[in-house]
């Protein structure tokens, strides 16, 4: 174990139940280059503002909470920010969990700095946020180019992890059926894709802007209708289940 390499950990969660199977640690991890619009953690945004962590430190954390997610079939969840961000940290982090016997999963938005090829090899499954569905929605959206998220496909494609794809679901930005439609035809280049969840958008991190003074700018936008999401996530048709 290389105590040396350190991570920049915004905060530890012990009881995660929407972060992949059974009940998870989840370890968000600190900064992201995106900006998405609707982002209910823009405290996590920031480079070098969370808690230096070694990964010792880390899986020994890990370690204590075991008793709780194994019983479950549960794990461990990377989050953030975008773990893949700290690319050397998040290997090293994943191989003790598999070197445990940690279920790993990785939330990611696949905006990162490459060796994509070494962290999934120690990842068990891929929480995948797609944003939007073409180039000037991911610029809109979250300032992001919509070709990293092709290559990050590319690469999920060489290895046979099991996929979760997110996406929420804006009003009157991502919530009509021919935004759906195109979603649906990228879902289909992804292998091994195990579910769809398409999340209604929420006002819950709007008060994290006003302390951190920041601008929101979906100011005035009302929650998403639920009902309406159900209703589109049945226009989802996956026909990569049996890939």
């Amino acid at each position: 174990m290389d105590k040396k390499i350190i991570g920049q950990i915004h905060s530890i969660e012990s009881m995660g139940l929407n972060d992949g199977p059974g009940i998870r640690t989840v370890v968000f991890f600190q900064g992201c280059r995106l900006r998405c619009i609707y982002c209910h953690n823009p405290d996590t945004i920031p480079f070098n503002k969370g808690m230096e962590i070694t990964l010792e430190q880390l899986i020994n954390k890990i370690i204590r909470f075991k008793p709780y997610f194994e019983t479950s079939n549960g794990g461990v969840t990377c989050s953030g920010g975008e773990p893949l961000l700290q690319a050397e940290f998040l290997i090293e982090f994943l191989k003790l969990c598999k070197k445990n016997h940690i279920h790993t999963t990785l939330d990611t938005t696949g905006f990162g700095v490459g060796r994509y090829d070494e962290i999934l090899k120690y990842t068990d499954l891929v929480l995948l946020d797609i944003k939007h569905v073409n180039h000037r929605g991911y610029r809109h959206i979250c300032n992001g180019d919509f070709r990293e998220l092709e290559i990050f496909i590319e690469e999920l494609n060489r290895f046979h992890i099991d996929i979760w794809v997110r996406h929420v679901v804006v009003p009157g930005l991502t919530d009509n059926e021919e935004h759906i439609k195109k979603l649906n035809e990228i879902i289909n280049t992804i292998d091994n894709v195990k579910k769809v969840e398409l999340l209604p958008y929420h006002t819950l991190g709007v008060h994290k802007y006003k302390s951190m003074n920041m601008e929101y700018k979906l100011a005035g936008i009302k929650d998403m209708d639920r009902e309406i999401v159900r209703r589109l996530e049945k226009k989802v048709i996956i026909d990569n289940y049996s890939k």
